[in-house]
């Protein structure tokens, strides 16, 4: 079936697959962090558990179905993107030239990232754009892994738009796509993990104290609603002041192996 609108017909023929891969890879991210957190819970390190509070099923069903709705979103935006590539209004490029470039180019693409999150975060929290683009996703008052892409329509519409505005201004190669597609996903099932993943440490070299922690991003849902708006790293919440005050504190107990009932967080406060 044909339309005679290029990005319609693309879908159409292409959709499913579009929405296949980024379901893949929402499902694996959230299964292998979940079966992490699964196995932590039966170790000493249960006493990693972030806040006293347990999500129930219903939230993990919510989060799921929230998530497969965020994935038909990119599917759709799939498919502008590729009508985009092959029309010549897009970048990309078939392959990276060497290693320094594929490396290069990734990290910069983390980086650009952040920094889009960080603001197209913060201003959906501003309280004339919150109900319709955010509230959706902090109903996940104790997140878990399953509410990586748990997106109100809008919201996953914003987080989408990064891929076609990112390759508007820099052609990249499909090798360094995909590599970012992976890392985002898998980072952002661990910031929903509940359980603190990064070592103790993390937060005492210079080496690792400015990339992100599980707990970092569980402060903003537990009540720290107007702090830790970053996704990867430290860096813009410091820079702008809008890191939690107790973030460090909170890691080095949560971390401490004093036992879940002194590491957890105060029972959490709806946003």
């Amino acid at each position: 079936m044909h339309t005679g609108i290029k990005p319609l017909d693309i879908l159409l023929e292409r959709g499913f697959q579009f929405f296949l891969f980024d379901f893949n890879r929402y499902l694996v991210a959230a299964l292998l962090v979940s079966a992490i957190v699964w196995g932590m819970r039966r170790t000493t390190l249960a006493s990693r558990r972030i806040q006293q509070r347990e999500a129930t099923w219903g939230d993990r069903r919510r989060e799921f179905l929230q998530s497969v709705q965020s994935v038909m979103v990119y599917s759709v935006v799939g498919a502008f993107v590729l009508w985009g590539v092959e029309s010549g209004v897009l970048h990309r490029f078939e392959r990276a030239d060497s290693w320094l470039q594929y490396l290069g180019l990734t990290a910069a693409m983390v980086l650009a990232h952040d920094t889009y999150f960080y603001w197209a975060h913060r201003t959906m929290h501003h309280r004339k754009l919150f109900r319709v683009f955010h509230r959706a996703h902090h109903r996940s008052i104790t997140p878990t892994p399953w509410a990586a892409y748990s997106f109100a329509i809008p919201e996953a519409l914003v987080m989408a738009l990064f891929v076609p505005l990112w390759l508007a201004i820099v052609p990249t190669p499909g090798s360094v796509m995909l590599t970012w597609l992976l890392f985002q996903i898998t980072r952002n099932a661990m910031g929903h993990a509940g359980f603190e993943l990064h070592p103790r440490w993390w937060l005492s070299t210079p080496f690792t104290s400015w990339i992100n922690t599980t707990t970092h991003h569980d402060l903003h849902h537990a009540g720290g609603f107007n702090t830790n708006y970053g996704l990867y790293f430290t860096w813009w919440d410091k820079l702008m002041g809008t890191e939690h005050p107790k973030y460090a504190e909170t890691f080095a107990r949560v971390t401490g192996g004093k036992g879940s009932s002194e590491a957890a967080l105060a029972e959490p406060a709806t946003a």
